[in-house]
């Protein structure tokens, strides 16, 4: 094993989604995660299950106290484990957090819910559209008029719920070997969507940011902060906010109407908004990237997810790698001294409970 947290053993209950994922950023920077699955696991394994890559399977029925004790005795020598389920099913399965530290006191106990382990809706059943929009994060989203616009599942699942699990869990496998004391991690992904708005709390406060869609500087309100169509259409993406590179966009897109020069009047963004959409309707987007990517106009061509593994950036940073055939996103963030990796494609359920119980000393 290779990365940055090599060494560092994890049992992760078989989920769906920001489990998954969160599991799998473990994995690709080092860290042995091994992944329970149940009789009935959902888990097909294989290349196609991206977030799945890189542990090892071990097949549990958590239902059968022999199995449970397995579970204990894993637990026992993890340094971290996490978990997706409703509040207290794993008490009922009498793998709570009282009973695994008991055993094990230093472990850091990750639970990740849409709600959180307390509260009014705790209990509910719920997906990441219902989690950001209690925010307040979907409410900032599309353009006035419309509906608020579904971020796909990336604020609420994987930017409020994998990304703040796995950060919780390794800030608390850092205090567990500091001190010799393991916690309960409680990771609502409500929490974390709202984490993630902090600027905008404080821009909303000093009156810069107004409560409604379209109408601010990051969110579309903007005439140099939106995306604009080509003639081909096909889009490109404008973020020209600093001063300096706001002249470099007018100078670059010919621009010499002085409705122009005010640039932060907010009561001409809409009529910018129309003159600058018909300005980039001009030229096909392959033109406007000649004209603009590279430079700091805060530029970069809208592209689909085939054209984005072949943009040449992309291609120089491996961005994008190849695993038996499926192409996905590489490891990140990168390490100068210890790269993290892709060890594996996803395992079949079960697939390593003989090797797994042998490499972590335990007699199943």
């Amino acid at each position: 094993m290779s990365g940055p947290l090599s060494g560092v053993k994890v049992v992760e209950f078989e989920a769906i989604g920001p489990g998954p994922f969160c599991g799998m950023l473990l994995s690709d920077l080092g860290a042995d995660v091994i992944r329970i699955d149940g009789p009935r696991s959902r888990s097909g394994g294989g290349a196609n299950d991206v977030t799945g890559r890189g542990r090892r399977s071990i097949s549990l029925d958590l239902k059968n106290p022999d199995d449970v004790e397995t579970c204990l005795k894993l637990l026992e020598k993890a340094d971290a484990m996490l978990e997706g389920y409703r509040p207290g099913v794993l008490e009922k399965l009498g793998l709570g957090p009282d009973v695994v530290l008991a055993r094990n006191p230093k472990l850091v106990y990750g639970r990740m819910t849409g709600w959180g382990q307390f509260g009014p809706l705790a209990k509910a059943a719920g997906h990441d559209l219902n989690y950001i929009a209690l925010t307040g994060a979907l409410w900032a989203t599309g353009r006035q008029g419309e509906p608020p616009a579904p971020p796909l599942n990336l604020i609420g699942d994987y930017g409020g719920g994998a990304l703040y699990l796995a950060f919780g869990l390794l800030a608390g496998v850092i205090h567990a070997r500091a001190t010799g004391e393991g916690q309960v991690i409680d990771v609502a992904m409500t929490d974390g969507a709202a984490s993630l708005t902090s600027m905008f709390w404080g821009m909303r406060a000093s009156g810069m940011w107004q409560d409604m869609r379209d109408a601010n500087l990051l969110d579309g309100g903007a005439h140099f902060y939106d995306c604009y169509e080509t003639s081909d259409g096909k889009w490109v993406s404008i973020g020209s906010i600093e001063p300096q590179f706001y002249a470099l966009l007018l100078q670059q897109a010919e621009i010499t109407d002085p409705a122009f020069e005010n640039q932060f009047d907010r009561a001409n963004w809409p009529v910018l908004s129309e003159k600058i959409a018909a300005i980039f309707k001009s030229k096909t987007r392959d033109e406007w990237t000649a004209i603009m990517e590279g430079t700091d106009v805060c530029f970069a061509p809208v592209l689909s997810w085939e054209e984005a593994v072949q943009h040449p950036h992309n291609v120089a940073r491996q961005t994008f790698v190849e695993v038996e055939g499926v192409t996905q996103p590489a490891p990140a963030p990168r390490f100068s001294k210890t790269p993290g990796t892709i060890r594996s494609v996803a395992p079949k359920p079960g697939q390593h409970s003989q090797d797994i119980l042998a490499d972590w000393g335990i007699s199943g």
